[in-house]
């Protein structure tokens, strides 16, 4: 294809790479999704395989391999939104049945708002906030070895070290996943920390901040909140306030955000220096939003008022996966399904089938968006053209709707039911069908979300804090350990730059290493 192309460097070869890799790994990835819960991130696994391929082709650049890996994770997120959510509506009924027309159409439609909303949002995280994005990072330092080898040596000899110590974790259960490190009483929960190096570079690239505000989320949440409510209230509801308090901080953020904006474009206004919006440039988006509910409608139980709502709730979701997969290298997708969703059952009533199909719209969009901001930051560092990332991150998430949904319903066929003591326990799915009728605790909640909207106007991360006070200390451990490392090898260290590019280098290979032998893992057992 002729470089000067607009669709220069999605080239003929690598989109056809892309896909056959797409095809494997969105298949792969909604087994390992329904079978084991997890869903680790595919970057630079299809980052190498891309590089392992077109490298060896004529005129090959790493533009060319970005433009490609892009295509070729796109599925994998979508299949995963998919799998944390739609089983849950089997969970509760059996019996129930869902058309495949239907589910090919919300996840088509997830897909196309999750590209559509992250593209607009790029300038903002990427370039403006310049947020770390782990996954991205690691991406880039892989293909930068291609050409510069000097970063080759510790960049693959951690990612081999990583690789053969997550198998032996994973598939010999030789190392133990989780270490306990207190055991707890009854009002303290037990302190926990995952053993894991992919969580480990995570932390030395997210560094001391973010990763200091997660860790302190943690502490707070299991150690300060959770044991002063377990004496007044009891552990259950102690348990419950703490995880919607964090939930709603995460959600809270989003909120803030948004009242900064208008703030933000309100001032525009008034001040000389307005900043004029081409009409053009809304055009598509506005039709693609109403193709968008106009497909829901058609397709689905969801009604054109609630498609409304799930689509303001997605424009949400997509920035606050955008916003915590840049800054922690997490995106709990299925988190911000499940408050869409609250958000539009408080408003409407929607069908079982209906609540379902948002949750999913939601979920598929959230995971992409996570997924294409990884792609969009190593395309920053290399300089690849936004509008090839943008086509080949459309074109595989479509792409990857359709076979994400095929492969659901083939996975239902096959073993018969999903849930808990089943083959295919579904646990985030589980999650889902158990919040459909609300939240576990409101005052929880809207204290969260108050915060939350507060610390944000002040510039604090609260979604980040958020995350330390609703996941498990045993994550929040690792990332703290990471980044505690990273800061101790600087200080050590005489030369600050070649320090940064080793902890960098290393870091990438640690999560490059967990990522390839758990799609790999994926992959095997899917056969």
């Amino acid at each position: 294809m002729n470089r000067n192309s607009a669709f220069y460097p999605l080239t003929f070869r690598g989109f056809i790479t892309g896909v056959i890799g797409l095809v494997i790994i969105t298949a792969s990835s909604m087994y390992v999704a329904l079978r084991m819960g997890a869903l680790p991130w595919p970057t630079v696994f299809v980052t190498v395989v891309s590089m392992a391929v077109l490298s060896r082709m004529k005129d090959s650049t790493l533009q060319e391999i970005n433009t490609t890996h892009t295509l070729m994770s796109a599925g994998a997120m979508v299949a995963g939104g998919l799998a944390f959510t739609l089983p849950g509506l089997w969970m509760l009924n059996p019996a129930a049945t869902f058309p495949l027309s239907s589910l090919i159409a919300l996840t088509v439609v997830g897909a196309v708002l999750g590209t559509l909303f992250t593209t607009i949002n790029r300038r903002r995280l990427i370039e403006k906030e310049k947020l770390p994005y782990p996954m991205g990072e690691a991406a880039y330092a892989t293909l930068k070895t291609a050409e510069d080898h000097t970063g080759a040596v510790p960049l693959f000899s951690s990612m081999g070290f990583s690789a053969l110590f997550t198998y032996l974790r994973d598939g010999l259960g030789v190392i133990p996943s989780v270490l306990t490190i207190w055991n707890g009483n009854t009002l303290f929960p037990a302190l926990q920390m995952w053993v894991s190096p992919m969580a480990l570079g995570i932390g030395a690239v997210i560094g001391p901040l973010l990763a200091g505000v997660w860790f302190l989320g943690m502490v707070i949440g299991y150690y300060v909140i959770q044991p002063v409510a377990t004496v007044f209230f009891g552990a259950e509801i102690a348990s419950g306030f703490r995880n919607d308090l964090g939930i709603g901080l995460m959600i809270g953020t989003g909120i803030g955000i948004f009242i900064k904006a208008v703030i933000s474009f309100v001032k525009s206004q008034r001040s000389s220096e307005k900043t004029e919006v081409k009409k053009e440039r809304l055009v598509l988006p506005l039709v693609l939003c109403v193709m968008s509910a106009v497909v829901l409608v058609l397709f689905t139980e969801i009604t054109i008022f609630e498609s409304v709502l799930v689509i303001i709730g997605v424009w949400l979701a997509t920035y606050l996966s955008g916003m915590l997969t840049g800054q922690t290298g997490v995106n709990p997708m299925e988190i911000f399904a499940i408050l869409v969703l609250l958000a539009v059952s408080a408003v409407f009533n929607p069908s079982l089938a209906a609540s379902f199909s948002i949750a999913g719209v939601v979920a598929v969009a959230a995971g992409l968006a996570g997924d294409v901001m990884n792609d969009f930051k190593s395309g920053h560092m290399l300089g690849t053209p936004v509008r090839a990332q943008v086509i080949a991150e459309a074109a595989g998430g479509v792409i990857g709707a359709v076979v994400a949904s095929l492969v659901l319903m083939l996975m239902l066929g096959t073993y018969g039911s999903f849930g808990p003591g089943t083959e295919l326990p579904a646990p985030q799915a589980a999650a889902v069908s158990a919040m459909v009728s609300g939240l576990g605790s409101i005052p929880g909640f809207v204290t969260g979300l108050v915060v939350g909207i507060a610390l944000c106007l002040f510039n604090v991360p609260a979604a980040t804090l958020g995350l330390g006070v609703y996941l498990g200390t045993n994550i929040s451990m690792i990332m703290g350990l990471g980044a505690l490392v990273a800061l101790i090898v600087k200080k050590a260290s005489n030369g600050k730059q070649k320090a940064d590019r080793m902890t960098s280098l290393i870091s990438s290979g640690f999560l490059g290493g967990e990522g390839i032998t758990g799609v790999l893992t994926a992959i095997f057992s899917m056969f």
